[in-house]
């Protein structure tokens, strides 16, 4: 008898990895903004269809008292514990394949290294990103959502990365809607790293050059990583980035759809909302008679 495949649906909303606040202007309060990824995730929820699949959601702190930079990494020992969290409720669920909606991008290392150590060598990871989320610790930026591919590699804080069940090669890496590295030093660590990409004008018109990549990846079973600030912010301002020449919805849906055609997806993650214009509903609500 054939064992049924499970899906579960991860809500994880982690806003630690990011250090963001400067970037959203329009929220005045920095607190409301770093917390606004948290917001961003249950709000994925709530907008994607409700299909009857079990839905886990991983407690994370909402304490933005004192954030505290560790070995190179903002808010390193509360990360760690939630890594630790995320990783055991999925280690009792047991699935099959995990949608995770967070949160900022860190919220893919958990889910995508426990579903590369259940499929051992053979998950390849579509990175939909307009950065390639590499950095290190003792980088400038000591946000952990942009060291997000390179923990999945198995480099960076050893802390964090003796929680993690196993790591991806960087030859089954591909990022996709790439077009802003921010600094030329971490243009020159993917190239030493060997991680292959393709920018928003690659995959514009067809995504030909993905499913070449993944005849090639060796591996039957897929995750990707959406990232909104891939979107092109001249057609919606759905996250913190707003990188321009980015990558259409339509193109978004296309190139995705394409990817589950060719291999098995066994994980999708939609991250980095930032919700600017509810976080001000929000707090317009909270100040008003009767609902305080």
């Amino acid at each position: 008898m054939k064992k049924e495949v499970t899906t579960i649906r991860l809500i994880y909303p982690q806003w630690q990895g990011g250090n963001i606040a400067h970037w959203i202007t329009e929220v005045k309060n920095p607190e409301d903004a770093s917390r606004g990824y948290t917001l961003g995730a249950q709000l994925l929820n709530f907008l994607a269809p409700a299909n009857g699949q079990e839905t886990l959601t991983v407690p994370i702190s909402t304490d933005t008292v004192e954030r505290k930079e560790t070995d190179g990494i903002l808010d390193r020992e509360v990360i760690v514990k939630q890594t630790k969290v995320a990783l055991g409720m999925l280690q009792i669920s047991k699935p099959d394949k995990i949608v995770t909606f967070g949160g900022e991008c860190s919220v893919s290392v958990v889910p995508f290294t426990y579903l590369a150590a259940k499929y051992p060598h053979d998950v390849a990871v579509i990175w939909l990103d307009a950065h390639p989320d590499i950095t290190l610790p003792g980088d400038v930026y000591s946000g952990y959502h942009a060291m997000a591919v390179t923990a999945c590699m198995g480099v960076g804080d050893k802390k964090i990365l003796a929680e993690l069940p196993a790591k991806i090669d960087a030859s089954k890496i591909l990022l996709v809607g790439l077009r802003n590295w921010e600094r030329e030093e971490i243009k020159i660590r993917q190239e030493q790293y060997g991680i292959k990409y393709l920018s928003p004008k690659d995959v514009s018109q067809n995504s030909d050059a993905i499913k070449v990549w993944l005849k090639a990846c060796g591996a039957s079973k897929v995750v990707i990583h959406f990232d909104m600030d891939v979107l092109d912010p001249a057609e919606i301002v759905a996250a913190v980035g707003t990188d321009p020449d980015g990558m259409k919805m339509e193109e978004v849906i296309r190139v995705i759809n394409d990817i589950a055609a060719e291999k098995e997806l066994v994980g999708l993650t939609v991250a980095e909302p930032m919700p600017r214009t509810a976080i001000r509903i929000k707090n317009m609500l909270h100040q008003l008679p009767l609902l305080k």
